[in-house]
């Protein structure tokens, strides 16, 4: 799904009399506003991602240079670099005098420096051999917002990089209004995805980080609904009805019904196995769609979770994460 995929979290509470040994406090509130809403995502990168190799005059010269797909670029001579704007500069600024450039990449969280011989023509326009990218847009669904904190979390899972499937490690980012427009159905074996149009003069928040429950910021509009419900606990989760909070048309949020099938306390992910049985939402969608990722579960008029996953052979089936495991995660993205 667009920025479907992993869920990782540990939670351990040890409570002892006297507080001899610290614990976790977490400062969420009980009772939190239900999201359902689509939102545009966009998140910038620390530094400039490299995502593919172009071939210069019958050589790979980015990949002769020992650069990978996944790594990092964070400096060139010297120059800090943390957008793609900025690398050109710093190249062509380099072009003039050298072709020559002293690169600083981290890869695997450790920095080292690779030398990049540039082809340059007569005009000195210079090529790198390197497919790069500095930022991530796409759609997901708002899970909730903590009317007390403003604190908002969304997708309930990572956003990764389609290129390399790992993380992408932002620097910043921001939601921002999207309305559908149309869905492309589910079937089994290939999911289908809502299409939507963006308009992101209308800001809703900004992102400070991506892990892997979910997307966490401050929401700095103005609330889209005030209404709140009481968070679900893991145990409150049981086998049978509830449903979702999604838009599959303009910007209208509506709840579906959906059976949960089972509930999995002992992972970090796919906590909430469930299937959709709204006769509405499969006539539109063929069952879970990407671009759902985020949207609320409710279930005895509680906030128990958030969509994540389908399950591509049979896409009326998909996973949820425990909404108290991105509540969790949003109150540590906040504190940090």
């Amino acid at each position: 799904m667009h920025f479907l995929k992993k869920l990782k979290l540990q939670i351990i509470f040890p409570l002892l009399i006297l507080f001899i040994m610290p614990i976790n406090i977490y400062a969420y509130s009980k009772y939190i506003i239900p999201g359902g809403e689509t939102i545009g995502i966009e998140v910038n990168s620390e530094g400039v991602l490299v995502v593919g190799f172009y071939e210069v005059e019958s050589r790979y010269i980015g990949k002769d240079a020992g650069f990978e797909i996944g790594d990092t670029i964070t400096e060139i001579n010297d120059t800090k670099v943390s957008n793609i704007d900025e690398m050109v500069n710093a190249v062509n600024e380099e072009a003039a005098n050298d072709n020559q450039l002293d690169v600083t990449i981290i890869r695997d969280n450790k920095s080292s420096n690779l030398t990049l011989d540039m082809i340059c023509d007569s005009s000195n326009v210079c090529k790198t051999g390197l497919y790069v990218k500095d930022e991530i847009t796409g759609i997901g669904t708002l899970t909730y917002i903590d009317p007390k904190t403003t604190i908002f979390g969304a997708l309930g899972h990572e956003i990764t990089e389609r290129t390399t499937g790992e993380k992408f490690e932002i620097k910043d980012g921001k939601i921002f209004k999207a309305t559908v427009t149309d869905n492309t159905r589910s079937e089994n074996g290939s999911p289908g995805e809502k299409n939507a149009t963006y308009d992101e003069s209308v800001t809703y928040g900004k992102i400070n980080s991506n892990e892997e429950s979910g997307i966490f910021g401050e929401y700095t509009s103005e609330l889209l609904n005030t209404e709140t419900l009481e968070v679900g606990t893991k145990d409150d989760v049981k086998k049978g009805e509830a449903i979702i909070r999604t838009v599959i048309n303009g910007n209208e949020v509506k709840e579906y019904k959906i059976n949960i099938l089972n509930v999995n306390k002992d992972t970090d992910i796919k906590n909430i196995l469930f299937e959709i049985t709204d006769k509405e939402l499969l006539n539109e969608t063929g069952g879970v769609i990407q671009g759902m990722s985020g949207s609320p579960i409710i279930q005895n008029n509680k906030i128990v979770g958030a969509v994540t996953h389908v399950i591509v052979s049979d896409a009326k089936k998909g996973y949820g994460i425990f909404i108290t495991t991105m509540l969790e995660e949003g109150d540590k993205s906040a504190s940090n």
